[in-house]
């Protein structure tokens, strides 16, 4: 597929903002590589964050030289959402991360997906892995949910904690044409039901933080972020120009 150029557009805002939300959260995902709870889901994560980062490799090059968006820009520079720069924390909060991203991601990618703009052919694509990583974090919450007390707990704990970054989600992107509204109400419906299943409650509170200038699409990131950029950058900038 050939990957379509909208640098110096109104529609590069757009791609930097997917692109950054799939390649920070990869790269969060590639923290559980030997860490996972279990074999198996250190190989799901670790697919689940291939995908991801093969989306924000074809997202950042339609603006420009990818490693250079991912390896060489400064904190303030990045407009990833704050939500997926959350830490990995235990399997609970990662898990309730996956659920809140991947419902979110994969309405987002549907919609796209039906239109006719250079986002359309990725979209589609990525709408079939986006799906699976939906029912993959569906099936854990189910499963911590309705598990034993302790899993309840921290499935709990986890899903409230991470509830007041969700909102930001639902903020209109430069270059993007959806229906924030519609998009927002089934969000809202799948994680509600989902929630119920699992004998979670849905979390009350806000869904937005404190900050009156906006949050991670404008460039404001939370401490963690800065953490998990320095350690991300740090072979690139210490090696400039090699090559392998």
């Amino acid at each position: 597929m050939t990957t379509p150029t909208v640098k110096d557009t109104a529609l590069a805002p757009a791609a930097l903002a997917l692109g950054d939300d799939a390649l920070v959260l990869s790269h969060r995902l590639g923290e559980w590589a030997g860490n996972a709870p279990v074999l198996e889901e250190e190989v799901a994560l670790a697919n689940i964050a291939l995908d991801l980062l093969g989306q924000a490799r074809m997202l950042l090059s339609m603006v420009g030289d990818e490693d250079e968006l991912a390896f060489l820009r400064e904190e303030r520079a990045f407009r990833n959402l704050q939500l997926v720069e959350q830490p990995n924390g235990d399997f609970a909060h990662t898990i309730a991360r996956q659920l809140y991203f991947s419902v979110y991601q994969h309405l987002l990618h549907t919609q796209l997906a039906d239109g006719d703009g250079p986002f359309a052919a990725l979209a589609a694509k990525a709408v079939k892995e986006t799906a699976y990583h939906r029912d993959h974090a569906e099936q854990w919450t189910l499963r911590l949910g309705d598990g034993t007390e302790v899993s309840h707990d921290r499935m709990q704990q986890a899903a409230n904690a991470l509830w007041r970054y969700t909102g930001e989600m639902f903020q209109p992107v430069e270059g993007l044409d959806i229906d924030w509204t519609a998009l927002q109400t089934a969000w809202l419906e799948q994680i509600e039901d989902v929630l119920r299943r699992a004998t979670l409650s849905v979390p009350e509170g806000p869904r937005t933080g404190a900050w009156s200038a906006g949050a991670g699409r404008q460039g404001l990131h939370t401490e963690p972020f800065g953490r998990m950029l320095a350690e991300m950058q740090h072979l690139h900038r210490s090696h400039p120009g090699a090559s392998w």
